[in-house]
C-alpha cells in the first residue's frame, strides 16, 4: 500500500485503497513484486550483482550487453483450469521485469558470467586488466 504525506501523517492512497485486487479470492494470487530485489558487491577483481528471482528456468531469461549497458529482463506465463459440477474457473498470470544497469568502462564485457541457481540470477563482471589494484612496491633508501 503507497502512503501519501499530509501534514507529516501518513494516509494511505485512495486509488490503492479503490483499485484492491481483493476480488473474487483475495490477495493470495496477487504479485506485487514486480521488479527483482538486486545486490551489487564491488571486489578488488570483480564486480558481483544478484537478481533474487524466484520460480523461473534459465530459459525464461534474456541477457543482453550492448553499449556498457547490462540488460535483463524476463516474461513468464501461467495458465490454470479448474472445471466442477456447474462451474468453471479459468486463471491465468503474465509477469515480466526488465532491469539495466550501466556498466562501468573498467569491466571486461567479453568476460561477464552468469548463473542462476535456486531463485538467484549471480552475474560475475571481472575488471579490466587495467582497473585492478596495482601492488605495492618497495623503495629502498640510499
Amino acid at each position: 500500500m503507497s502512503l501519501i504525506k499530509r501534514n507529516d501523517v501518513l494516509f494511505p492512497s485512495f486509488m490503492n485503497e479503490i483499485l484492491k485486487p481483493d476480488w473474487f479470492g483475495g490477495l493470495e494470487n496477487f504479485n506485487t513484486n514486480v521488479v527483482p530485489a538486486v545486490n551489487i558487491k564491488e571486489n578488488e577483481t570483480d564486480f558481483e550483482l544478484e537478481l533474487a528471482v524466484p520460480g523461473r528456468d534459465k530459459e525464461d531469461f534474456k541477457i543482453e550487453v550492448d553499449d556498457n549497458v547490462l540488460t535483463i529482463s524476463s516474461e513468464t506465463s501461467a495458465t490454470e483450469n479448474e472445471e466442477k459440477e456447474n462451474y468453471t474457473r479459468r486463471e491465468f498470470s503474465f509477469t515480466s521485469f526488465k532491469r539495466a544497469f550501466t556498466l562501468p568502462e573498467t569491466i571486461d564485457e567479453e568476460n561477464i558470467k552468469a548463473t542462476y541457481e535456486n531463485g538467484i540470477l549471480k552475474f560475475n563482471l571481472p575488471k579490466r586488466e587495467e582497473a585492478l589494484p596495482k601492488p605495492k612496491r618497495m623503495i629502498e633508501l640510499s
